[in-house]
């Protein structure tokens, strides 16, 4: 009997200890995401009937590097797939924005999580072995697993569906850049895309092919209602205002995120989007932190392997007033925020390659 006692103390601690190693991080935003194999099957139906050239399109090429929005799937509508049907590869580095760092005191440093698996869809998607091998080869202070933060970050969360419903088996890795001067991102984005070149390696895994980055992001949050009494105006809340920040955000994807990439155009943007104190808004990007880090990693990682630069493309750009909107409501989703003159937000989808 003590040994059938035994075993069985056995048996439970071992399933206690299974249950601990399998750790799933929770959703976020059950409102403008899909997190139903039902919600995305009806949402991809829709959007290749309201889009079919742009589902076409989209999947003729492979991205090394993407920018992605992450807003209500109503708002971005076929700016998703036009993104995301571009990733192919089986492991996913997701670069994403930190909304509540400056809550929580974090800035400085990359933020990775420690759950073994991310809701998705269709099925649990599991985070990538290469994670370890990552952060075995930052150095101390460089980042923090903090999984308080990582949980109630969204702009990771929205990318996943699309993810999935394009590679069923997709696995990722997620990082959260908070925020930090450039100088900071440089030296981090150094250290970042060392760790991931040699962890590629160990795992003899090709940056393009089995190992892709996406960055989450974004772009202007115009207008001056709703957003906790800031103005974020800055040519005037109406026709005429509207109109310039389209231009002004055209100047700055023109100048800064396409054609040959190199840091001084990182440099550039954000001067473009955050002030000297690189904690305040300049030009009102959400990712004003999660793509600078993002490009610097890349064109560091590309400098390690090739000899030719990172390219840029603008694939699409739209936002909140002007996306033909795409019915959610009957499937259980809605919308987390109004689209006014006075309350826009910008998509921006950027692909890189050699």
């Amino acid at each position: 009997m003590r040994h059938i006692f035994t075993l069985i103390c056995c048996i439970g601690s071992l399933s206690f200890l299974c249950a601990q190693e399998h750790k799933l991080r929770p959703l976020a935003d059950t409102v403008g995401f899909a997190h139903t194999a039902v919600q995305m099957d009806s949402l991809m139906k829709r959007l290749v009937r309201m889009f079919p050239q742009e589902a076409k399109t989209s999947s003729e090429k492979n991205s090394k590097v993407l920018i992605s929005p992450h807003d209500d799937y109503a708002y971005v509508s076929n700016l998703y797939p036009l993104a995301l049907s571009r990733i192919k590869a089986p492991i996913v580095i997701l670069i994403g924005v930190a909304h509540k760092a400056r809550v929580m005191g974090i800035e400085n440093k990359m933020i990775f999580d420690s759950y073994t698996h991310w809701r998705g869809p269709y099925r649990e998607v599991k985070v990538a072995s290469i994670r370890e091998d990552i952060i075995a080869q930052l150095p101390k202070g460089s980042f923090e697993v903090n999984d308080s933060l990582q949980k109630v970050e969204h702009s990771v969360e929205a990318i996943i569906p699309f993810l999935q419903y394009y590679n069923p088996n997709v696995q990722i890795v997620s990082i959260l850049a908070p925020a930090m001067s450039y100088q900071r991102m440089d030296t981090l984005s150094a250290y970042l895309a060392a760790a991931l070149q040699k962890a590629s390696l160990k795992n003899k895994l090709q940056w393009g092919k089995d190992i892709v980055m996406v960055i989450s992001n974004d772009a202007v949050h115009y207008g001056d209602e709703g957003w906790n009494g800031r103005n974020f105006a800055r040519y005037g809340a109406d026709s005429a205002g509207y109109l310039q920040a389209g231009e002004f955000e055209r100047k700055l994807m023109r100048e800064c995120l396409q054609e040959k990439m190199d840091k001084e155009k990182i440099r550039k943007f954000t001067q473009y989007t955050v002030k000297e104190d690189f904690r305040e808004y300049q030009w009102t990007w959400c990712g004003r932190y999660s793509v600078p880090f993002g490009l610097l990693t890349a064109i560091n990682w590309q400098k390690a392997i090739s000899s030719s630069p990172l390219k840029g493309t603008l694939l699409g750009y739209g936002n909140s007033l002007n996306t033909i909107h795409v019915p959610v409501e009957d499937l259980g989703l809605g919308v987390t925020a109004p689209f006014t003159i006075r309350h826009w937000v910008g998509y921006a989808v950027i692909g890189y390659g050699d």
